[in-house]
């Protein structure tokens, strides 16, 4: 099974929008993604304001930072 992972981003991103269309198709195939608005919490916008689109692995908090392709996500996962 897929490691679970955090797609951060933030209402508005374009770019946010084209990595949640990467990974659509993993999601249709199990990949569990928890879509986190960094406008929510402090330390996330401190953390990603700069670097949104981020996707991390809740298992071992590995980050894949944007531009990723699905190839690039599913070699993360690995």
């Amino acid at each position: 099974m897929a490691p679970e992972c955090q797609l951060f981003g933030t209402l508005g991103c374009h770019l946010c929008e084209v990595a949640e269309a990467v990974l659509m198709p993993l999601v249709e195939h199990g990949l569990q993604v928890e879509l986190v608005d960094i406008a929510n919490d402090e330390r996330w916008y401190q953390a990603y304001s700069l670097r949104i689109p981020v996707l991390r692995r809740t298992d071992t908090g590995a980050e894949l930072g944007w531009p990723f392709s699905a190839d690039d996500v599913v070699a993360f996962l690995r």
